[in-house]
């Protein structure tokens, strides 16, 4: 019997955990957080920093295979864990997906395309880059620990460009071109040590104040630009040597061209309602790969609509708890907070 180790304690790893409990995988979490979503449903949790590697070195020494649900783990700590246990995905993937410049760079030098994009340490590096581009407005990113909107600001004159500056801190800063998009949609791949792939999606994702607020699968798009949308992201997988599961989130503009955006080295809030609708989820896929068990199928029984219980939107649950064909899903976090993701609810609906 193996055991898995997953270094995070959110409800990512919560979900994945109890995805391993099905397969009678058992599942040690390591967090820097008391009383994790994860905790509640992990055979054993480790609580320490992860710059801690005495304490690291005691969670690998318990586990045969680890991962992580969340990009923002030092490269450093997966580099030395790798040394004790196998570790996937490997650290390369968290690498590129940890900065928006390596990330988008690496995008392109594999032939996908991003939105325009540049470094800037200045307002006047923005200006320049501006009248090089010929517009007038664009987002400026942090190149590092952004998710959920945080880290960014969409700016229209120059005040904003000055704004942004004093209100994003890191330098340099990422410039991104505004795409005049249709709509957003993410694909889930999951690819085991043989290479096998299965995918799921596109699916169309509704954001809300930049927090994932909808995610509707099937997706209404044309056959093409769904295999376009697989093809891409299949393209990224195969091209980091993926073992286990990532998301790509792209923009599909109003002519059908797909623009790539971010890089999820993990299962992702997109992929949730597969729990539901399909017989193994993003989260048996991503324990299956990293355990070194064939990938399974990805084949959906039923349409799906995930929404998202954000902040005091759980307060409301009790109605879908009655509501028919519902599924939902709570991740156990006693504090709520505006932004933080209480859970879920899937519902589900028969296939055409």
């Amino acid at each position: 019997m193996q055991i898995l180790g997953i270094l995070g304690g959110g409800q990512l790893g919560r979900m994945s955990a109890m995805a391993a409990a099905r397969l009678g995988i058992p599942v040690v979490i390591y967090t820097d957080e008391e009383h994790s979503p994860a905790s509640h449903v992990a055979a054993y949790t480790f609580v320490g920093k992860y710059s801690d590697k005495k304490k690291l070195k005691e969670f690998a020494g318990i586990v045969d295979v680890i991962s992580y649900e969340f990009e923002n783990i030092p490269v450093e700590t997966i580099q030395y864990l790798k040394k004790l246990k196998p570790v996937y995905p490997d650290e390369r993937l968290l690498n590129v997906s940890q900065d928006r410049l390596k990330e988008k760079s690496f995008l392109n030098s594999i032939g996908i395309k991003t939105a325009l994009w540049k470094s800037a340490k200045t307002p006047a590096d923005v200006d320049k880059i501006l009248a090089k581009w010929g517009e007038t407005s664009c987002i400026i990113k942090t190149t590092r620990f952004g998710y959920d909107g945080k880290g960014q600001k969409l700016c229209k004159t120059k005040s904003d460009i000055a704004v942004a500056f004093q209100m994003l801190k890191s330098r340099p800063l990422i410039v991104e071109e505004l795409i005049d998009f249709s709509c957003e949609i993410s694909v889930i791949v999951a690819r085991d040590k043989a290479g096998k792939m299965a995918s799921y999606g596109p699916v169309i994702n509704e954001h809300r104040h930049h927090i994932l607020h909808k995610t509707v699968s099937p997706a209404k798009l044309s056959p093409k630009v769904q295999q376009n949308a697989i093809r891409i992201a299949q393209k990224l997988a195969t091209k980091v040597n993926l073992r286990g599961v990532l998301a790509l989130e792209m923009f599909v503009t109003k002519k059908g061209e797909i623009i790539a955006n971010e890089i999820a080295p993990r299962t992702h809030n997109s992929g949730h309602w597969t729990i539901d609708a399909c017989s193994i989820s993003q989260f048996e896929q991503h324990v299956r790969t990293v355990c070194g068990l064939p990938v399974g199928s990805s084949e959906s029984h039923s349409g799906a609509t995930m929404i998202n219980l954000i902040g005091d939107d759980v307060l409301n649950v009790g109605k879908y708890v009655r509501q028919k064909n519902t599924c939902v899903h709570l991740y156990g976090k006693h504090d709520i907070k505006p932004g933080r993701k209480m859970g879920h609810i899937t519902i589900l609906e028969k296939k055409k």
